[in-house]
């Protein structure tokens, strides 16, 4: 199934005519890089109106032009969201929030609960040598 990532700077202004391509059989867009590229980067999770046009703009345009969509989400959340707008093929979180929570997730595994660091040290597991 080919498909045609839509974050490129020339790609939003050329989103009908890339859907007419014979052989592109879905849309992808990439918020991030889409929002950089059109001037309106994700900030702190927001995205700009104008980002939200344009992720619109291209799954509408994949539907007029039979084609799939798909988008990268960054949550759970969020991906419903985006099904629910439409889009057929939808990430459910990003490589970079993966890997945050699998970091955050083994270091608390490692650093243990409070009842386990009190239980080491009842036992001297912290004493200097």
């Amino acid at each position: 199934m080919p498909n045609r990532l839509l974050a490129p700077p020339n790609s939003l202004r050329q989103v009908d005519a890339i859907a007419k391509v014979p052989g592109i059989d879905v849309l992808f867009c990439g918020p991030f890089d889409l929002g950089n590229n059109i001037g309106h980067p994700i900030l702190d999770g927001t995205m700009h109106e104008e980002l939200k046009e344009a992720i619109a703009k291209i799954q509408q345009v994949a539907k007029a032009n039979q084609k799939g969509s798909g988008i990268y989400a960054i949550s759970g959340d969020q991906a419903r969201e985006y099904a629910d707008q439409g889009f057929q093929m939808v990430s459910v979180a990003t490589d970079a929030t993966l890997l945050a929570a699998s970091m955050q997730s083994a270091l608390t595994t490692a650093k243990g609960s409070y009842v386990h660091s009190a239980l080491a040290m009842a036992k001297g597991a912290f004493r200097s040598q």
